[in-house]
């Protein structure tokens, strides 16, 4: 039976970024394949992420390994000491305003180079 709550938005994220993160992993190991078609092909592949319009996906990459990185420790905390389950919903919020106050920096930071001149 759904329950929903902050447990439930976790654990679907959490699987979401795992996903996404394999993915990345995996194309990633295509393209280093490139290498074996020669530097020109590499070079060819490497031009993808120069591009303007990449940029946010670099983004939205990172963003889900920190996501996937700090609830992997909220979990971590939870299997280590299951008495801190009365304490969860801090925990997520705590993780998630943590999240927040590192994303935003990194947000300006990586895509200013769309927005400046």
């Amino acid at each position: 039976m759904y329950r929903g709550g902050p447990g439930m938005l976790a654990w679907v994220l959490h699987r979401i970024t795992g996903v996404a993160v394999l993915v990345f992993l995996l194309l990633h190991i295509v393209e280093t394949s490139m290498l074996l078609y020669g530097p020109e092909a590499y070079d060819r592949a490497l031009a993808l992420y120069k591009q303007p319009w990449f940029k946010p996906f670099e983004f939205l990459l990172v963003a889900a390994v920190v996501y996937h990185a700090g609830n992997g420790i909220v979990v971590l905390i939870l299997d280590l000491f299951p008495h801190a389950t009365r304490w969860y919903r801090t925990l997520f919020w705590v993780g998630a305003t943590a999240y927040v106050v590192v994303m935003v920096p990194v947000a300006v930071i990586m895509l200013r180079p769309l927005f400046a001149p």
